[in-house]
C-alpha cells in the first residue's frame, strides 16, 4: 500500500492549469498530461486513508480476540497512522473547499 503522492506530478498539472487559466499555450504547461490527474491523485489518497484505517481497526479487533500474533505496540503505530492520515485528509478537504469558495466569490 502506497501512501505517498507524486509531488511533481501534482505541482506540473497546476501549473498547466494556471498556463491555462492565463491564456497560455498548452505546451508551456508541459508534463502535466504525463502522469495522474488530480482526481485520480485524490481518490488514491482517499483510498489509501481507508485501508489505514480497515488495517487499524483489523489489528485492534485481532488483539482483543487475543491473537498471539499482534502486540499492543503493533495495534497503537497501526492507530496512529490512521489518525495522522485521516487527520491531513481532512486538512486537504478544508483547502479544496476553501479555494472552492474563494473562486466561487471572484468577479468574472
Amino acid at each position: 500500500m502506497s501512501s505517498e503522492i507524486d509531488m511533481s506530478g501534482l505541482l506540473a498539472q497546476m501549473r498547466a492549469l494556471a498556463a491555462q487559466a492565463e491564456g497560455r499555450a498548452p505546451e508551456a504547461a508541459g508534463a502535466a498530461a504525463d502522469g495522474p490527474g488530480f482526481a485520480e491523485l485524490l481518490r488514491r489518497s482517499i483510498d489509501s486513508v481507508s485501508e489505514a484505517q480497515k488495517e487499524a481497526g483489523r489489528l485492534a479487533a485481532a488483539f482483543e480476540a487475543g491473537d498471539p500474533h499482534v502486540n499492543l505496540a503493533e495495534v497503537m503505530v497501526a492507530l496512529q497512522k490512521a489518525n495522522v492520515s485521516f487527520q491531513a485528509m481532512t486538512q486537504v478537504r478544508n483547502k479544496l473547499v476553501a479555494a472552492y469558495q474563494e473562486i466561487m466569490g471572484m468577479q468574472i
